[in-house]
């Protein structure tokens, strides 16, 4: 985004249009999508707008990016480690199903029978 931006400023400047430092920052935090409202009100807040350089602001944006990623990484890993391994007794279920079995096999003997 920021290498867009800075395209975009410069060819700008190219046409005689150029912006104060404090407004290219505002652009910049303007245009974040809504997932980063605390991190630019943590910024508008903390930092003076005036004198903040577009470094500092691209570093502090870069930092907040990774740690996100790191987040959602970590989210990802705990959701795959949540399955339990289901332990298979033998119970009531498996000897009716060997019933089941034994009673077909006789029924098809007696009818062979007949």
């Amino acid at each position: 985004m920021f290498s867009r931006f800075t395209t975009i400023i410069n060819s700008l400047k190219n046409l005689g249009k150029s912006y104060s430092n404090q407004e290219l920052v505002r652009k910049i935090l303007r245009c974040l999508p809504k997932s980063w409202t605390p991190k630019v009100t943590t910024i508008e807040e903390a930092k003076d707008l005036s004198s903040l350089p577009l470094e500092q602001l691209l570093g502090s944006l870069m930092t907040h990016e990774t740690t996100m990623k790191n987040h959602e990484n970590v989210e990802v890993k705990k959701k795959k480690t949540i399955a339990l391994k289901a332990l298979r007794k033998e119970s009531e279920s498996d000897e009716d199903d060997d019933i089941v079995l034994i009673s077909k096999q006789f029924k098809k003997f007696l009818k062979s029978q007949k």
